[in-house]
């Protein structure tokens, strides 16, 4: 059967994109093909897209149905997802045998590779843009898997998510045309005729690509791996977080689609949707066919990936302690709007979200006077409660706790110190089995910088530590060997002082950590721009890769030579 997408209009359709990717990567400039407001989309909208009502009926269709993908090894049904605002999803994907999935995962691997870097981006693109037209879909699957509030999980569960994936194809198309497809070579022999070759450089894939989803940031955290496998040749299975696989499943199946389209073997993108309990990702993870795994979550899982799955090439985001050292300020107003909502959202369920807030025992110069250490929590804690005062705005910044152990870490943080500021129940009216809950600040001190403080370690969810440190040096001080023992994801800091500033960036160029300063109007320390801004820089145990860079795509494929007598 002749392919519906040809190359020709694939190219017609996406190169300008590609070429405008391309472009934005070089200048680090703001850039974005796919619109953040919700009624971007549909009647009126970008063509061919559903719009809010068409969505979200798309994804209430999918509720209670068998999720079929055509996949080879079918050997039964699977699910389970319940949303973390109450209700049971009620889908079934396909269960995979994985002796019989990867081969036939394998077989279309050659033409593929034959297709070359341009159509393999290309083929991504158009993939990217069927996610895009169904992002108001995506969007109720991404909240009612992660618990992530419905614009959030809007705007990062879908074009955020998509334009990291765009960024990680431009990386890999960027990295593989590096080299020629072919060279005429020839080298003089002074009196005798020169030696003369032709040589031909092909692109390849090193095997498949294992995506290991995470359960609070599935599209975002997932396309990156995902996109930047498949660009550079590679087939990829998708194995998601058993509470989150839903947004993976409709990804899987529009690539699965749109590759049928093009031409190639569907089978180069599956899904390995897994029973409850079976725990199927250390299994997948050592298996010889998988040369590629990327993952998102725990330390401890990361940790064990990196030293066990050696045939593979891994690629890590794990635990972090993110810290914000407050020094001084010109605007204090805003430093406090700015962190309190840092604090609160998504419920600080983000791994960019800051922990530590290290603030010197003796205070603060500010543009409102000096603030003394108390004052300064005390201002923050009040400036979250003013943040979240309303449940109906709290609801909508927080969105839902996404499992049992983070309500638990939030109702026990008040054993680790003194609290500054409680945290407490919202009620959510349209989804009243919602677990929703405010941020936690404890007063710590920082003068106890044994392994078994508090502040030593990540407490994933809305907990935070106020850390009363010596002074900025002393904040520095333990700046520097946090992010060295624990890893950071992110780094903040407020500071009026140039010194200060300096001797801050150079702990954050030493230790290989993403470093703001001075935020204090509507950009945050825990969120970041694709195209410009990186995500983790791969130099720290909190990650070993950074969203994106060369480093993420260049050893997904290798470049063959054949040489042939000219």
């Amino acid at each position: 059967m002749a392919a519906a997408l040809t190359p020709q209009q694939l190219s017609e359709t996406h190169r300008p994109t590609l070429d405008q990717a391309l472009e934005t990567i070089g200048t680090r400039a703001y850039w974005s093909p796919h619109p953040e407001h919700p009624k971007a989309y549909g009647e009126g909208g970008a063509p061919g897209s559903l719009g809010a009502a068409e969505g979200k009926a798309a994804f209430d269709a999918v509720l209670n149905t068998r999720f079929d993908l055509d996949q080879p090894g079918t050997d039964g049904w699977t699910g389970g997802e319940v949303s973390p605002y109450g209700p049971e999803l009620g889908v079934e994907y396909p269960h995979a045998d994985i002796d019989v999935l990867l081969p036939a995962m394998k077989s279309g691997t050659a033409a593929w590779r034959a297709a070359g870097p341009e159509t393999r981006a290309l083929v991504c693109l158009e993939v990217l843009s069927r996610i895009s037209a169904r992002t108001h879909e995506l969007a109720h699957a991404v909240m009612h898997t992660s618990g992530q509030a419905f614009m959030m999980a809007f705007q990062a569960g879908g074009p955020h998510a998509q334009d990291r994936g765009l960024e990680a194809v431009a990386y890999a198309y960027q990295e593989q045309t590096r080299t020629p497809g072919s060279a005429d070579w020839s080298k003089p022999q002074g009196k005798r005729d020169p030696l003369k070759l032709t040589k031909t450089f092909t692109t390849s894939g090193r095997g498949i690509a294992l995506v290991i989803g995470c359960n609070t940031f599935p599209t975002w955290n997932g396309y990156p791996g995902l996109f930047a496998s498949l660009a550079t040749g590679n087939p990829v299975l998708v194995k998601p977080h058993p509470r989150a696989v839903l947004p993976l499943a409709l990804t899987v199946r529009i690539a699965r689609e749109v590759l049928a389209e093009a031409g190639f073997d569907p089978n180069l993108v599956a899904l390995a949707a897994e029973r409850p309990g079976e725990g199927i990702a250390k299994s997948l993870a050592v298996r010889p066919e998988i040369r590629i795994i990327d993952y998102t979550g725990s330390t401890a899982f990361g940790d064990w990936l990196e030293a066990n799955a050696r045939q593979a090439q891994v690629y890590t985001e794990k635990a972090g302690v993110n810290t914000i050292v407050v020094d001084s300020t010109d605007d204090y107003r805003g430093l406090l709007a700015n962190v309190a909502f840092s604090l609160s959202l998504y419920s600080g369920q983000m791994c960019t979200t800051p922990q530590n807030l290290l603030i010197p025992r003796d205070g603060i110069t500010t543009d409102a006077g000096p603030k003394s250490y108390d004052e300064v929590v005390s201002d923050i804690a009040a400036a979250v409660n003013g943040l979240l005062g309303d449940d109906a705005r709290a609801a909508a910044l927080l969105g839902a706790l996404v499992n049992p152990d983070v309500k638990a870490r939030v109702e026990a943080a008040g054993e680790l110190g003194e609290v500054a500021l409680p945290s407490r129940a919202v009620a959510n009216a349209e989804f009243p089995g919602a677990v929703v809950r405010t941020p936690v600040v404890v007063k710590l001190d920082g003068t106890k910088t044994d392994e078994d403080a508090a502040y030593f370690s990540e407490c994933f969810g809305p907990v935070s530590f106020a850390v009363a440190v010596e002074s900025t040096d002393a904040a520095l001080e333990l700046l520097r060997r946090t992010i060295r023992e624990k890893g950071a994801m992110t780094v903040g800091a407020y500071t009026t002082s140039p010194e200060v500033e300096r001797a801050i960036e150079d702990v954050c160029l030493d230790e290989s950590a993403q470093l703001s300063l001075n935020l204090t109007g509507g950009v945050y320390v825990n969120q970041t721009a694709a195209f410009s801004d990186f995500h983790g820089s791969g130099g720290n145990p909190a990650a070993n890769a950074a969203l994106c860079d060369a480093a993420f795509v260049a050893n997904r494929f290798r470049v063959v030579e054949v040489r042939r007598q000219a």
